[in-house]
């Protein structure tokens, strides 16, 4: 195990950006973004000097009153889940860094499938608590994605006869409209930013600051970018993706309430998975996405969207916590569960008047 300096981050970065299980919130970058953690890096080589896994831990006070610190690595550890030694290796390393910034609990939740009872086991045998049926807005992470694999193994016309009939129909609405559809980094952020604001107001859910954004793209001006669709020289719908580790990822999404008949959306996840065929990414992924027997009627129309493109579900194991801290998690939980009831009291109240 080694907790690794500043001088050793290109090392790392090289590292995960290879690695299959490698995603951009381990990178070494994402504490720019995330400016409100402080963060170590733990790294376990093998007998020729190369890193075989690594994890990036993050950290920060979540309870004011006391002088102990949550760490969290989010979608890490980066390793083999099989590989028990590594993985074992790594689990000293945050243990080592809790005990070096005084952490009472280790949070993370890695890449790893659900189904994987193996690697599973390995985590829980070297002291990690699991739980399996915890529901997807108890963890950080999104559990379930939707995917459209082995995008390098096709072509582009392959690709789009794969689709539904209408999702194809509608990719041909966009184009007879005239809609266009544009690559950007921070010089879109503001359109983008706008229409993401107006699709929270109308879909009721919140948003980071425009500055988070535009850390985002600043910090990883190759792995980052927005696609945005505009029609008639005005932005009507946009996309903030990644690129990372053979993967191009559907971030953020965005449109506007008018202009909605002109079908941008459409054209711009085809737009987006044409070029993740063309920077040699192997996977698209949508993101948080129900299994069917989940969908409510308030993630019905996107469900409908996604599944149109004909991809597959992914489903993630989950968290696994390793407690460095018992009376200071004991504490933590006790916080949360107060913090649970209030929100929910607040619900009810707003429900009521």
């Amino acid at each position: 195990m080694e907790i690794l300096s500043p001088a050793q981050y290109e090392e790392y970065e090289r590292f995960v950006k290879s690695h299959p299980n490698g995603n951009f919130t381990q990178s070494a970058r994402w504490p720019k973004v995330k400016d409100n953690w402080k963060s170590e890096i733990v790294v376990s080589r093998g007998e020729d000097g190369a890193i075989r896994g690594g994890m990036l831990l993050l950290y920060r006070n979540p309870i004011p009153m006391l002088p102990y610190n949550l760490i969290y690595a989010p979608r890490g550890p980066v390793c083999d889940y099989h590989d028990r030694a590594v993985l074992a290796d790594l689990l000293e390393g945050a243990k080592a860094v809790a005990k070096r910034h005084r952490g009472f609990l280790i949070k993370m939740d890695p890449a790893l499938l659900a189904n994987d009872q193996e690697a599973i086991d390995n985590f829980v045998q070297l002291g990690c608590n699991f739980t399996p049926d915890a529901p997807p807005s108890q963890t950080a992470q999104v559990r379930t994605v939707y995917v459209i694999p082995h995008l390098q193994s096709r072509t582009k016309e392959e690709l789009l006869a794969s689709f539904k009939q209408k999702t194809r129909y509608n990719i041909r609405v966009a184009m007879r409209h005239g809609v266009v559809c544009k690559r950007m980094g921070v010089e879109g952020v503001e359109d983008f930013y706008n229409l993401h604001v107006v699709t929270a107001k109308r879909d009721h859910f919140i948003i980071r600051s425009l500055d988070y954004y535009r850390r985002m793209l600043e910090t990883f001006p190759e792995e980052m970018c927005l696609f945005l669709c505009y029609y008639q020289d005005r932005p009507v719908s946009a996309a903030f993706c990644s690129n990372f580790s053979g993967r191009v990822t559907y971030l953020f999404g965005a449109s506007d309430n008018e202009n909605r008949n002109v079908m941008p959306s459409y054209l711009m996840q085809w737009e987006m998975m044409q070029w993740a065929m063309d920077t040699g990414a192997d996977v698209y992924d949508f993101y948080g996405t129900p299994l069917p027997q989940d969908v409510d009627s308030s993630m019905a129309g996107i469900y409908r969207f996604k599944s149109g493109f004909q991809g597959e579900h992914v489903v993630y194991a989950g968290e696994f916590n390793l407690v460095a801290n018992r009376a200071v998690n004991a504490l933590f939980n006790l916080a949360m569960k107060v913090r649970h009831g209030i929100i929910v009291a607040k619900k009810k109240t707003n429900q009521v008047h």
